[in-house]
């Protein structure tokens, strides 16, 4: 007699489904079952689906899946339902997979089962609603909590944290492989030393872990004497722990077997398929968790190995100075890009600091980073002038870019050199496109000091790169850095350096740089803090660019000899610029620079008087001279009796005379404006040249007024100088 019919005969049905062509088979009993006339029948996936209820459907799916998984028996009831979705009848199925894998074929019964009766306490599945409810909910919530871990001490912490509907877990344990051994990853809810007998084990090993790997199927024991009779050996170390059933899955990752994962219950747990399936897909998000955090644990310690190789400590024992660095990396990849910093040695027995950025935050751009980084030291190294380093830097970088399989994606990098002298304070600065570097005076006041400076490196093979001459002052401390620190949080140049203004200015700095770090830090944390957006800007990542920046203190030198004089008082403030012949274009920068110094100053009207009679002064020297025009501006006393002084010397002898111009002159009122505006001006002639100045006292309250009718001030001296490429002066902005 036929298989059909003896399973007719007791009114069950035989039924199979291939996963690969996505058919159902039913045979005759089947069919009528399915409310479908009583013949063998082949229904696609849509057609069965609409034999059953969308709910149950969905369920036995979940459970088949399972099933298939573990090799094991699926069982459930569905409710089947007519073409008008009316529930005809309650069926119990049971299956089991005859072949795994992606193609799976399930073969499996379908017998009538009596449907729950109104008013009884009898289910339609093992599932209720409830239990439903409460396990999407905890996974839903344990998914979110893995996928925020991002190390492998934050994924055990998580899943030591995990409590399951209806059965928690009392002992967690995950396992890992390392050469065919099987090695505890971390466990929770055993005491010190408890797991030391399964550190390490042999893969062959006769342990429920070893299996689970060597398989990669799961193993269920529900009862201590089910445990002891699987795994005698080890069942006296076991026993001890008082635990009453375990659950030991496969940790699987893009189809690979990375571990198992242990879960210990001190109450016994029958392991329905409902609750296998809670333990599966807890395994499932708990491995690729794991595989996450091994990745970005990997990634991480390439991006730190990569920069502790490429960024050097800086000496915290240059005789006269403190010099502190960071380097932040951008947020995402490996963490590396193309910012850097250098403190170079030179053989004139002074030091150079380098701060630098390769367009890009990818591995190219870091390796570039390396290779520009080797280049300028040994540049430096030969003992070259900082423009000569940034020279040759460039033409290499050129080089670079011209050679190899990355011709198509050519890189160019910013660049700031500076030579320091410890003992005179003197920096020869070169700039190659880079941002420009920023004082902090010995009140606190930070001033961003404009600088000479050419193409970035790797453009032009031959570009100039002028260079600056500062004297950094005992008490002083320039910050340089990339544009990370300035532009991150949706800032621009301008509200960027208004950003770190602040922190610079209220940080109380010693003037020994004792607490420099501390600075760096604040400099940081106020890019990347909660605070670091510009409010009208896009709010964008905080970690859009990497940082790197440098501080540079001259300490003040303390007196030893006893009853020493002591030291004349220095300038509060004080800022100095050279503006060549060539540069008519720097006026604009003069004007800022003072305004920039005068920011504090109670009285608008003389601010605006010493800013004009700046413009004057200067435009004079390249109109009626030969030479340079420098220009030194201070700002000294107590507040409320303070003085602005600004000097500007030239290399000429002709030293300038009051003239009388006429109504509609062009030029001619320079003196005037100095007689007028100024609380007191002079002309000092000397060796070779001659230095004018003048003065503005804040006591004086408000600047002079002309007589009514006049329009002296209204006219520059040489209204004609190109001056439109100038930034607008809009108050204390860099």
């Amino acid at each position: 007699m036929r298989t059909e019919d003896v399973l007719a005969a007791v009114a069950t049905g035989l039924w199979h489904w291939d996963n690969a062509s996505r058919i159902a088979t039913f045979d005759a009993e089947a069919a009528r079952l399915l409310g479908l006339p009583a013949e063998r029948v082949e229904l696609t996936e849509s057609a069965a689906r609409a034999r059953f209820h969308a709910v149950d459907w969905v369920e036995i799916m979940g459970i088949i899946n399972l099933a298939v998984a573990e090799n094991t028996l699926a069982e459930a009831r569905l409710r089947v339902v007519d073409d008008e979705g009316r529930v005809l009848r309650t069926v119990r199925s049971r299956s089991r997979p005859v072949r795994g894998g992606a193609d799976y074929l399930l073969v499996g019964t379908v017998e009538e089962v009596p449907a729950a009766q109104p008013g009884t306490s009898a289910v339609r599945t093992p599932v209720t609603g409830d239990w439903r409810r409460n396990r999407e909910a905890f996974l839903l919530d344990a998914g979110r909590a893995l996928a925020e871990a991002r190390s492998t001490s934050e994924v055990l912490r998580v899943a030591a944290g995990l409590s399951m509907p209806g059965f928690e877990p009392s002992a967690l344990a995950v396992f890992g492989t390392e050469a065919n051994r099987v090695i505890l990853i971390g466990h929770h809810g055993y005491g010190p030393g408890d797991m030391d007998p399964f550190l390490d084990m042999p893969l062959e090993t006769a342990y429920p872990a070893a299996e689970v790997i060597r398989t990669g199927r799961a193993v269920y024991i529900p009862s201590p004497e089910e445990y002891e009779r699987r795994f005698p050996e080890l069942w006296p170390l076991v026993e001890r722990f008082g635990r009453r059933s375990w659950a030991f899955l496969p940790l699987i990752n893009a189809g690979q077997t990375i571990g198992a994962w242990m879960a210990g219950f001190g109450l016994p747990v029958s392991f329905t398929p409902d609750e296998r399936s809670v333990l599966t897909t807890v395994a499932r998000m708990l491995a690729q968790a794991l595989s996450r955090a091994s990745v970005h644990e990997s990634e991480r310690e390439l991006s730190v190995g990569l920069q502790r190789s490429m960024m050097p400590t800086v000496q915290p024992d240059i005789s006269g100075m403190s010099v502190a660095a960071r380097y932040v990396p951008t947020g995402g990849g490996l963490q590396v890009g193309g910012d850097w910093y250098d403190m170079i040695p030179l053989p004139s027995g002074k030091i150079a600091l380098v701060i630098g950025d390769v367009q890009g935050h990818d591995v190219r751009a870091a390796g570039l980073m390396g290779q520009l980084r080797i280049a300028l030291r040994a540049y430096a190294s030969e003992g070259h002038h900082p423009d000569a380093v940034l020279s040759r830097a460039s033409r290499f970088l050129a080089g670079v870019n011209g050679t190899g399989p990355e011709d198509l994606d050519p890189r160019f990098a910013t660049c700031l050199y500076i030579e320091v002298c410890p003992s005179s304070g003197v920096l020869v600065i070169a700039r190659a496109g880079h941002p420009d570097p920023a004082i902090r005076l010995s009140d606190g006041t930070l001033l961003v000091r404009a600088t000479a400076g050419g193409l970035p490196l790797g453009i032009d093979p031959d570009t100039d790169y002028p260079t600056t001459r500062l004297v950094l002052e005992p008490g002083e401390t320039m910050l340089v850095c990339t544009d990370g620190l300035i532009e991150t949080g949706g800032h621009d140049l301008e509200t960027g350096w208004t950003r770190l203004r602040k922190v610079v200015e209220g940080f109380p700095l010693d003037t020994d740089g004792g607490n420099l770090e501390k600075l760096a830090d604040a400099l940081v944390q106020a890019v990347h803090g909660p605070p670091s957006h510009y409010t009208t800007g896009p709010l964008v990542d905080r970690r859009e660019d990497d940082i790197a920046l440098l501080l540079l203190c001259r300490q003040v030198a303390a007196s030893t000899a006893v009853g020493a004089p002591e030291a004349p008082a220095r300038p509060v403030r004080r800022t100095a610029l050279t503006i060549a012949q060539a540069e008519p274009e720097r006026i604009a920068e003069a004007r800022q620079q003072i305004r920039h110094l005068m920011y504090d100053w109670p009285d608008e009207d003389q601010a605006d008087s010493a800013v004009l009679m700046v413009s004057e002064m200067v435009t004079n020297v390249l109109v009626h001279t030969d030479g340079d025009a420098l220009l030194v501006a201070e700002i000294s006393g107590a507040p409320g009796e303070r003085r602005v002084r600004v000097d500007v010397a030239d290399a000429s002898d002709e030293l300038p005379h009051r003239r009388h111009p006429g109504e509609m002159a062009s030029s001619g009122r320079g003196l005037v404006l100095m007689e007028l505006l100024a609380g007191a001006w002079g002309v000092d002639p000397r060796g070779e040249g001659k230095n004018i100045w003048f003065e503005i006292y804040e006591s004086d309250g408000t600047a002079p007024v002309l007589p009514d009718g006049s329009d002296v001030p209204g006219f520059p001296d040489f209204p004609d100088l190109p001056d439109a490429e100038a930034p607008p002066e809009t108050g204390r902005t860099a």
